[in-house]
């Protein structure tokens, strides 16, 4: 079987820059996934922000997410679940405004620890993008002023722990779906496993790494490469053991950005067969997507492309 990308960035403004930039190329056409390392996030602060969160859940989470599963009676079912996810979560704003300090429960040192590293997924977001945009031929920037809209883009964490399930063959800890947006940073637990992506028709574990960051690309890259790049179906099967912690970040184009495929990337033969992507606003796909995540996505890029005729191209904000 084919091993997952594990890619360090150590060397990538190195020597060594074309065979990087080559691993990251073959990773975002074949997989939509990869880890990484030597990302430039401390490993202190990834230590702090593991020790923090599983903390926080013990502490603000675990009882009541007992308390639901017993409401629910989701301990002791006997047929598949499948309208809800064996997972307790919470979610932080970062961009274009923060909401950490308005969440209940997070003690001052968590709130300044997420802050920090929420500023450090941001910067590697964008070094990122620009990796994409260099692999694509597209000028330096062109995928974050693609993500720009008017106030800049959406960046948010949703922060998720993954307790032990007794019946995991009947409930997902997350059912299948591909992601949204632009481009996912997961930092996510070094010992417990459960996070599988669908490749060639087979679910492949996403290998638990110390200190590293999974990437995975969202519904909008698909769009602007044209396909060039696919978003990927994941899901996380829930363990009988351990409760697995994951922090995922997602950085998003702006809600009223106007995303469509980069016209370098339209071949001509995509144009004359109609194989082109649509053009919408982020926002009107995000109110589709909350419908209908755990379905298919190519519906709703044809649902999209149904209500294009009314979308007014204007020119990409710059930053």
């Amino acid at each position: 079987m084919e091993k997952f990308p594990v890619i360090s960035l150590e060397k990538v403004n190195g020597e060594e820059r074309k065979t990087i930039l080559e691993q990251i190329k073959d990773a975002c056409e074949n997989w939509g996934f990869f880890e990484l390392l030597n990302h430039g996030i401390p490993h202190e602060l990834l230590d702090t922000v593991e020790r923090m969160t599983k903390e926080h859940y013990r502490k603000c989470m675990e009882q009541r997410f007992k308390e639901l599963v017993a409401s629910k009676g989701l301990d002791a079912v006997q047929a598949e679940v499948t309208d809800m996810d064996w997972e307790s979560t919470f979610h932080l704003r970062h961009l274009p405004a923060s909401n950490i300090s308005e969440l209940p429960d997070l003690d001052d040192e968590y709130r300044k620890v997420m802050k920090q590293f929420a500023q450090k997924l941001e910067k590697l977001a964008e070094e990122l993008l620009d990796l994409l945009c260099e692999n694509l031929g597209l000028e330096k920037g062109y995928l974050k002023k693609a993500f720009y809209g008017s106030k800049g883009p959406t960046f948010g964490t949703k922060v998720s722990n993954y307790p032990p399930c007794p019946k995991p063959d009947l409930i997902k800890g997350l059912r299948a779906h591909t992601d949204a947006g632009g481009i996912i940073l997961l930092f996510q637990d070094d010992k417990v496993s459960g996070l599988q992506l669908l490749k060639d028709g087979q679910w492949i574990d996403v290998p638990p790494m110390r200190h590293s960051i999974v990437i995975n690309l969202g519904d909008q890259l698909e769009v602007i490469t044209n396909g060039k790049y696919k978003s990927v179906l994941h899901r996380v099967i829930a363990q009988t053991d351990g409760t697995r912690m994951s922090i995922a970040s997602f950085y998003n184009p702006g809600s009223d950005a106007v995303i469509y495929p980069a016209p370098n990337l339209v071949e001509k033969e995509a144009e004359e067969k109609n194989q082109v992507y649509p053009k919408f606003v982020f926002e009107d796909y995000m109110k589709l997507y909350t419908a209908v995540k755990f379905q298919a996505k190519e519906p709703r890029f044809e649902a999209m492309k149904e209500v294009e005729a009314t979308v007014k191209l204007g020119p990409i904000a710059t930053a």
